[in-house]
């Protein structure tokens, strides 16, 4: 477990983070979400102890990752796919992190195997792409078979066949009763991966709770409308405030109404309806909407 409790960094005049309380618990996958510059990077290098906080502090499993001398076995992390020797091929790079964290040496050939990058074990890392150094860092992460994972930006450079298996790799993790902490920008994966978020905006907490309570706060409820008589339905919503949009499979998009309304209306000017359904936000909906006022740049313009 990943416990943060009033963690606030200041460079300076600028306020990185500030007074964070959350928790990340095992068993779970938990997105780590966040506008550009909201203070994720900060945060995960302080719990990782590579940046000391101002105030506040942040343990896993109840100490400090920094009073851990064996690290990696007890917590595995990418944060920089590229953060790597480029010299040195992927199995002495892994060989180095065994010895130095008292690993045994046959998990380096095991987590090659699991990283699918067994053929490329003599291969120097210079020679790697982008993809391949986030499937070394996995790798990594995974080299001490430890309790608590944490990944910025995993998904970077993958192709459809990694992304599937990181998918399905952070999954079986959280299955075991291991904390995986992932932060990532792509809302399409962490609707299919994640089921806890922490949200941040401008280095504050905006939301820490289940992906389905913080995308059930996006307004932005529509009803999926299906008629033989589009003109007159479309009329009938719009007087009553509506906003109705004609989708091209020949179904109606309404927001401003809800389920029942439209029932009720279509019933009473006697409006056949083949379909009626409520479409809640997306995670990318919900989002956008709750973090608009944490944007740092929006449409190449600073707020």
């Amino acid at each position: 477990m990943i416990e943060v409790n009033e963690l606030t960094k200041r460079y300076g005049k600028t306020t990185a983070v500030n007074g964070l309380t959350f928790m990340v618990r095992p068993g779970y996958v938990t997105g780590f979400l966040g506008p550009n510059g909201a203070g994720k990077s900060t945060t995960l290098r302080m719990i990782l102890g590579l940046n000391d906080p101002t105030s506040g502090s942040v343990t896993i499993d109840g100490r400090r990752f920094r009073d851990r001398p064996r690290g990696l076995r007890h917590v595995g992390a990418l944060l920089d796919a590229h953060d790597v020797h480029g010299g040195r091929s992927a199995a002495a790079h892994l060989s180095l992190l065994a010895r130095s964290n008292r690993i045994p040496r046959s998990r380096v050939a095991e987590v090659l195997e699991e990283a699918g990058l067994a053929g490329a074990a003599r291969r120097r890392i210079g020679g790697f792409s982008l993809g391949m150094k986030q499937r070394l860092g996995i790798a990594t992460a995974l080299l001490g078979d430890p309790a608590v994972l944490l990944f910025d930006e995993p998904l970077n450079g993958l192709d459809p066949e990694g992304v599937k298996w990181v998918r399905g790799l952070f999954r079986r993790l959280a299955g075991e009763g291991r904390t995986v902490f992932v932060s990532s920008h792509l809302m399409s994966e962490m609707e299919h991966t994640a089921d806890q978020l922490v949200v941040l905006g401008r280095g504050e907490l905006i939301a820490a709770e289940s992906l389905t309570e913080f995308a059930a706060r996006g307004t932005r409820l529509s009803v999926t409308v299906g008629t033989p008589d589009t003109a007159a339905l479309t009329t009938v919503l719009t007087a009553e405030g509506a906003a109705v949009r004609r989708d091209g499979d020949g179904l109606l998009t309404v927001t401003g109404l809800p389920a029942d309304r439209i029932g009720e209306l279509s019933f009473r000017h006697r409006v056949l309806l083949h379909q009626l359904t409520t479409r809640t936000a997306s995670l990318e909906e919900a989002f956008m909407e709750l973090t608009a006022d944490s944007v740092e740049y929006l449409a190449g313009e600073p707020r």
